[in-house]
């Protein structure tokens, strides 16, 4: 057998290194859903005083967004160190772990 490369090999060494990119990408998004799974979030539909009792006053509250219409409601954004909670009104809609560090891969940061 000779030790010239074949065609096929040729073409699918650059599809096979970038399917290893995407596979340690995948890891990435899956400890940082382990690590969510771990912090004590607020609940969906807590008041925004139960989330200010239990966790203290945020680190920032961010500007609200929508409220524009009344089909749109306004989204009140409270960042804590480790996490930022979202509130329809004054209730959680969603909590989410705030990135590590600024290279981490993961969701976009909140528009200021």
């Amino acid at each position: 057998m000779s030790s010239r490369l074949t065609p096929f090999a040729l073409l699918s060494a650059p599809l096979l290194l970038a399917l290893a990119g995407a596979a340690s990408a995948d890891v990435l998004l899956i400890n940082r859903v382990q690590q969510e799974q771990q912090l004590q979030l607020p609940a969906r539909g807590t008041s925004m005083g139960a989330v200010q009792s239990r966790f203290g006053a945020p680190s920032e509250k961010l500007e609200p967004r929508g409220g524009q219409k009344r089909q749109w409601p306004t989204i009140h954004r409270w960042v804590y160190p480790g996490f930022t909670v979202y509130f329809e009104n004054s209730r959680v809609v969603d909590a989410v772990a705030n990135k590590a560090t600024p290279n981490e891969t993961g969701p976009k940061p909140a528009i200021r």
